[in-house]
C-alpha cells in the first residue's frame, strides 16, 4: 500500500500581499508608509514584547510595550495611537502598513479599521513567508533596539520609560544616509506633524 502524503496547510493570509504595494511605496517617494514587526524577549520568560513601527522614508521610529504578543494585543496598541493623534492625523501619518505573517498581524480588519466609526483608517500588506528583507528599514531599526536589550532579557522587567529612552535615542541617532542627520531631524524639516504622544 503507498503511504498518503502529509501536506502542511499554510496560514491563510487575509490582507493584500506586498506584491500588490503600490509603486510609490515600493520607492519611498513619500512619507506615511511603515513597516512593522515585535521584537521578542527571553522565550519561555517573557510575556511582553515591543511593537515596532518604522516610517520608510525618514526611518522615524516608534516603539509600544505589548503585554502580550497576540493580534488583539497589536490592534489595541494602534488603537491607543489612533486615539493619541487624532483619527484624521492617524490616517496622514500611517497610510500604509507591512507586516510579516507573524499570528500577532493576523486580524487585519482589526488594523486597518478606525476604532471609533470602523472606517478604514490604514492599508496593510503582508511580506512573503520566510522574507524579512522586504521589511529591511525595520529589520535594520530592530538591531538598534538590540544594542539596548540584548537577545535572552526578559521583557517583563522592561518598564514604559525604557522603552521610551530607546525610541528617542533610535530618533536622534546621526545617520550616514541622511550626512549626519537624525531620523527626527528629517521628519521635523519636512513639516510633518507630531507624532511623539505619551501613547506607550
Amino acid at each position: 500500500r503507498k503511504k498518503k502524503q502529509e501536506v502542511r496547510v499554510k496560514r491563510a493570509v487575509r490582507g493584500a500581499s506586498i506584491e500588490k504595494r503600490p509603486e510609490e511605496i515600493n520607492e519611498r517617494r513619500s512619507y506615511g508608509h511603515w513597516e512593522m514587526d515585535t521584537v521578542c524577549g527571553q522565550r519561555g520568560k517573557s510575556k511582553k514584547s515591543l511593537l515596532v513601527l518604522t516610517e520608510r522614508l525618514t526611518r522615524v521610529e516608534l516603539v509600544r510595550l505589548l503585554y502580550q504578543r497576540t493580534a488583539e494585543e497589536v490592534v489595541r496598541s494602534l488603537d491607543r495611537l489612533e486615539r493619541d493623534l487624532g483619527e484624521k492625523q492617524f490616517r496622514e501619518t500611517f497610510k500604509s502598513i507591512t507586516v510579516d505573517n507573524g499570528c500577532e498581524f493576523m486580524d487585519v480588519e482589526g488594523m486597518e479599521r478606525s476604532r471609533r466609526n470602523k472606517k478604514s483608517r490604514t492599508s496593510v500588506y503582508y511580506c512573503h513567508p520566510y522574507s524579512s528583507y522586504e521589511r529591511g528599514s525595520n529589520e535594520n531599526q530592530n538591531k538598534l533596539i538590540r544594542r539596548h536589550i540584548p537577545k535572552g532579557t526578559n521583557f517583563d522587567e522592561i518598564s514604559k520609560r525604557k522603552v521610551q529612552d530607546i525610541e528617542d535615542w533610535i530618533n536622534d541617532y546621526p545617520r550616514q544616509m541622511f550626512q549626519g542627520k537624525s531620523a527626527r531631524e528629517i521628519f521635523e524639516r519636512a513639516g510633518n506633524k507630531p507624532i511623539w504622544k505619551n501613547s506607550t
